[in-house]
């Protein structure tokens, strides 16, 4: 696909300039055409710039007629300051746009979301200045931004034994647990995604991710997310990577284990264990669009 468009922001947390260098080259040697927003290199504490200028980029971003893939540089934290501003915005030309990213960049993702708008939980900066060319997520994500259909099957090591088989066909919505968690009641959450976008014989997929959370604020997440009715919508989940959470002994069970027994009143297929989150090989998922789960004991597929 000729003269695709990218064009990267920062609109989180301060990144360092050799990684947007990186993955400028990687994708003009693809063959494709980027530019940068005027503060994507900017620093303001731990921020890319001020919340004006992150919220002034991305706006700019939207406006621009030519630009195909918005692409946040990084994640880290930044997007909550300006999520009210992004939740209220027009974000002019957001229909022609895709954004790519993932970890705090979820806010974009539900703000597209509960606007009918797919996007793309992938990697940013980092990945495509470090991967190397036979990686798998690296091909994926090329796959992904050329309109080339995804599909992901699981075996042997990969089945996780927490898996609960079935299929379910729905759009696939989510990202990370802590930034959906903070979007709870807000015009951001996945109620209101499923409100303004899911019929009522809809049951879309959830997928969730995180990095560095103590083990039973996980389980205070999972349990609002119930309380609130989430979990009584979905059609099926996929639980990626929640790299860095420890277990705590005191809980008497893993992590996975946690969500498992949160999730067990649903009857609904779940896979666990799937290679998408705080990894290098961060396989990418679309959000928004229909997708395929099956699951049974020797394997597992997930096909767009």
């Amino acid at each position: 696909m000729a003269n695709i468009h990218f064009h990267i922001i920062s609109p989180s947390g301060a990144i360092a300039p050799e990684l947007i260098d990186g993955a400028m080259k990687r994708l003009t040697d693809w063959g494709y055409t980027v530019t940068e927003g005027r503060y994507a290199r900017s620093q303001s504490g731990r921020f890319a710039g001020t919340d004006q200028e992150r919220f002034s980029d991305l706006i700019e971003a939207f406006k621009n007629p030519s630009t195909r893939y918005i692409l946040c540089s990084r994640g880290g934290y930044g997007l909550q300051r300006i999520a009210a501003e992004i939740a209220q915005a027009p974000l002019q030309g957001c229909f022609s746009k895709t954004i790519i990213g993932f970890s705090d960049v979820t806010v974009l993702h539900q703000a597209l979301a509960v606007r009918g708008i797919a996007t793309l939980h992938g990697f940013m900066c980092k990945g495509l200045s470090e991967l190397n060319e036979d990686s798998p997520a690296l091909r994926a994500w090329h796959d992904a931004v050329e309109g080339k259909a995804l599909h992901y099957e699981m075996s042997g090591e990969q089945i996780s034994p927490l898996n609960h088989y079935g299929a379910i066909q729905g759009r696939v919505f989510g990202g990370n647990l802590s930034v959906l968690y903070g979007l709870q009641g807000t015009r951001l959450s996945l109620e209101e995604v499923m409100r303004q976008q899911c019929s009522e014989e809809e049951h879309p997929i959830l997928f969730i991710e995180d990095i560095g959370e103590r083990h039973y604020h996980i389980e205070r997440m999972l349990l609002n997310l119930k309380m609130s009715g989430v979990f009584a919508k979905i059609g099926g989940l996929i639980v990626g990577q929640f790299t860095d959470c420890e277990v705590d002994k005191g809980m008497g069970e893993t992590v996975y284990e946690t969500i498992a027994r949160v999730l067990e009143p649903y009857s609904i297929p779940k896979l666990f264990n799937f290679p998408a989150g705080h990894i290098a090989e961060n396989m990418p998922l679309w959000f928004g669009k229909e997708a395929v789960l099956e699951i049974n004991k020797d394997n597992a597929s997930l096909s767009y």
